[in-house]
């Protein structure tokens, strides 16, 4: 038998949530590992379609999961870009420009900083598409490096852009961390 309902909560870093019924009462276990491979993540408020079954314990949980209705991002929230993360990202590789300019930089730390930030961008972009559609992702410590070495300015747009890594406290605390050790690195290269 197959039962429709709505995502009331979804944790996507440990691929799990609750489906709240259409009818009656509670809430239903539901991991990623029910919905077809290939489909877009779940987001709170799509509405499914499931099978019920029992985990190895015996608890109720949701299974075969389609969607009936997946929540849709107006073209104006797709293409917006938090100003804060594109602010941050614009100005550092504008005072950058300006102390290659000023001959302070060889022009090479600006090529290193937009060269890496081009590729850091399309890792996160490539990791997002490969966490919506269940394949290997790019790990962590690999972005990490991306950032280091100069490619933060296109990881931090990447993130807000796609809405990756933006929540997970842990790695951001590691992020800021490599942006900082990144930022020391270039001021020892050009002292203030």
């Amino acid at each position: 038998m197959r039962y429709q309902g709505q995502i009331s909560e979804w944790n996507d870093e440990r691929g799990f949530g609750f489906v709240r019924p259409q009818v009656g009462t509670g809430r239903i276990f539901v991991h990623i590992s029910a919905f077809p491979p290939g489909s877009l993540r779940p987001s709170p408020d799509d509405i499914v379609r499931y099978g019920l079954g029992h985990d190895n314990r015996g608890r109720l949980r949701a299974t075969n999961v389609t969607y009936i209705v997946k929540r849709q991002l107006t073209r104006e929230q797709r293409l917006r870009v938090p100003i804060f993360a594109t602010m941050v990202a614009l100005t550092f590789l504008v005072l950058v420009g300006l102390a290659v300019i000023a001959g302070s930089l060889h022009r090479t730390v600006i090529v290193v900083y937009v060269f890496a930030s081009i590729v850091t961008y399309k890792a996160y972009a490539d990791d997002k598409r490969a966490a919506l559609t269940g394949h290997w992702r790019t790990k962590e410590r690999t972005l990490h490096l991306l950032g280091l070495a100069g490619g933060w300015p296109g990881g931090l747009i990447a993130q807000y852009r796609f809405r990756h890594k933006t929540k997970k406290v842990r790695f951001q605390v590691a992020y800021w961390l490599t942006i900082g050790l990144n930022c020391a690195g270039l001021l020892w290269l050009h002292p203030v």
